[in-house]
């Protein structure tokens, strides 16, 4: 787990002219390189997203002159193929982007943290430290999925607009009022992604929203998830690493926010409650019967008096996913 946590932190102290999506895709190779063949490793590049309508995650990379990576890693112990029956199929999404420049709705103001947005892949980073965790500690009857899906969000004429309409994965059209909401689109065609590779449990972590700091201050991530059964492993897991998480509301009735004249969705909300409009607008695409949970670790991704990433996240995942592989969780 340290090692996972290491490579973690050492990707998100990292400048975003160092750690690109390429980069990121180079790691995951790595990883899956040194893992003795429990890892293999999946790059899409643009024009396979595209044929999978990737329209939201796409839009986001539009304006970079770095081309996108769709990284998709698949963890399977060399127990898996004698039962079959028994194993766990969960799923572990990172937010990737590199840098986060907020697109045409720029960040700007002395506390925008424009400086400090190369740590706006905090998730994923979290996601390739777990998984070189679980390379290491092989788990058995387990099968993961690490799903990250790598771009930056720049500004160019080539760029989204606000007022944009664009189109998930799964039909969904999703009117984008604010081109810094950019993390949940490319979360959207993530989420549904990982939905089709037959998983029963999903979990995403990103550096989402400035509202889940407000709420929760920089030591706490936020959880948000409607299964009370995955919040409770969550949780247990969390007390296993000492990382601090606290359970947030996911209120149906604040989903009116999100709602759009012009498409079926807007990717941001009025303003109030904007960590939980988030989690909400992600929910949208996850299947059916599949546990669904989202961690906000906007605050704990950064140690700000050290001006160093804290590996928040690695070691949470770890100790749930060996939850599966003990039947803890089930």
């Amino acid at each position: 787990i340290a090692e996972g946590s290491i490579l973690c932190r050492e990707l998100v102290s990292a400048p975003a002219n160092i750690v690109t999506p390429a980069m990121l895709a180079r790691i995951a190779t790595s990883v899956a390189d040194e893992s003795d063949g429990s890892i293999e490793t999946n790059i899409l590049e643009k024009s396979e997203c595209e044929a999978l309508g990737m329209g939201a995650y796409l839009s986001v990379s539009k304006a970079s002159a770095l081309p996108p990576k769709f990284i998709h890693m698949i963890y399977k112990s060399k127990s898996n193929k004698y039962n079959q029956e028994s194993v766990r199929k969960v799923a572990v999404i990172g937010k990737g982007v590199t840098f986060d420049s907020g697109g045409y709705n720029i960040k700007s103001g002395p506390f925008s943290l424009i400086e400090l947005m190369k740590f706006d892949m905090g998730g994923a980073a979290s996601v390739l430290g777990c998984a070189k965790a679980v390379s290491l500690l092989k788990p058995k009857d387990v099968e993961v999925h690490f799903v990250v899906a790598a771009c930056e969000n720049m500004i160019s004429g080539t760029g989204l607009h606000p007022g944009d309409i664009v189109q998930a994965s799964n039909g969904t059209t999703i009117e984008v009022n604010n081109t810094d909401a950019e993390g949940r689109l490319t979360l959207a065609d993530a989420l549904v992604y990982a939905g089709d590779q037959g998983v029963t449990e999903i979990v995403d972590v990103a550096t989402l929203t400035g509202a889940c700091i407000v709420a929760l201050g920089d030591d706490i991530g936020g959880l948000f998830t409607p299964s009370d059964r995955l919040a409770g492993a969550i949780e247990d897991a969390s007390r296993s690493s000492g990382e601090l998480i606290h359970r947030m509301p996911l209120h149906k009735n604040y989903m009116e926010q999100m709602k759009s004249n012009v498409a079926d969705l807007k990717n941001a909300g009025k303003g109030a409650a904007g960590s939980i409009t988030a989690a909400l607008f992600l929910n949208e695409f996850v299947k059916d019967g599949i546990e669904w949970a989202h961690l906000d670790i906007a605050g704990p991704v950064w140690n700000a008096k050290k001006e160093e990433a804290t590996g928040f996240g690695v070691s949470t995942l770890v100790e749930w996913i060996l939850q599966a592989h003990d039947g803890q969780s089930k």
